[in-house]
């Protein structure tokens, strides 16, 4: 019931500032620019060149929604009387987690448009769309929980943002640089990508092991939060 509260909190915090607003706004430019520029380019009905974007994006603009989460309070000192509320910090961290993943959800929302448009042109795969935004769901999820991590371990937001946008891009570009590792341990790397595992779930087919992945990030970042949140109390 906390986590709820708290969700319900943050979620208010994100649409009642302009930030929210201005961070949707540029992510739809720039997700629309390359869709369409790519698709009347191409001429194909597929959403493959707007998923393949999504990681490297998402790496900039999920650390820029959730730099605030924890830094704002830790540096304004209003964490201090959170912790005095009946609330546990798990219930802090899972609470803001899932504001963030409701923000990439209603950021994702319109660019259902972009399939609608692909579908009026010509004869369109729902399945790979559909794991696409799944897979999107799970990305966004994986990053939001990075970002929070980031925000819990500093009351500087930039810094934040920075932290997060850093291992959130290792993690984009990890498998894209496996050239550079030795042969031994190409195949830990490879596994380690969140875009693999995202181009995965992205063609259409859910294979445990990438639900493992983002499911184990997720669990491994919030973990980290709470950890760091405990030890502020």
């Amino acid at each position: 019931m906390q986590t709820l509260h708290i969700m319900k909190k943050e979620l208010k915090d994100f649409f009642t500032s302009p930030i929210a607003y201005i961070v949707i706004a540029i992510f739809l430019l720039v997700t629309g620019w390359f869709f369409f520029l790519t698709f009347f380019l191409n001429g194909q009905a597929s959403l493959r060149d707007f998923f393949a974007l999504l990681p490297l994006i998402f790496s900039f603009v999920i650390p820029a929604v959730t730099m605030r989460l924890f830094a704002e309070e830790l540096a304004m000192g209003s964490f201090e009387v959170v912790m005095t509320l009946p609330v546990t910090p798990r219930d802090i961290v899972v609470g803001k987690f899932l504001s963030a993943l409701v923000f990439v959800c209603a950021m994702l929302t319109p660019t259902f448009a972009y399939a609608v448009t692909v579908a009026l042109f010509g004869d369109l795969d729902w399945g790979p769309v559909i794991g696409g935004y799944a897979g999107a769901i799970l990305l966004g999820g994986a990053f939001a929980a990075i970002g929070l991590f980031a925000s819990s371990l500093t009351r500087n937001q930039i810094i934040a943002f920075i932290l997060g946008t850093l291992i959130c891009f290792a993690l984009t570009l990890v498998d894209k640089l496996l050239v550079f590792f030795p042969t031994a341990i190409l195949g830990f790397f490879s596994q380690i990508g969140a875009d693999y595992h995202f181009r995965n779930i992205a063609r259409g087919v859910v294979d445990s092991r990438d639900l493992l992945y983002f499911g184990g990030v997720i669990f491994l970042f919030l973990y980290g939060a709470s950890i760091s949140v405990t030890e502020k109390n």
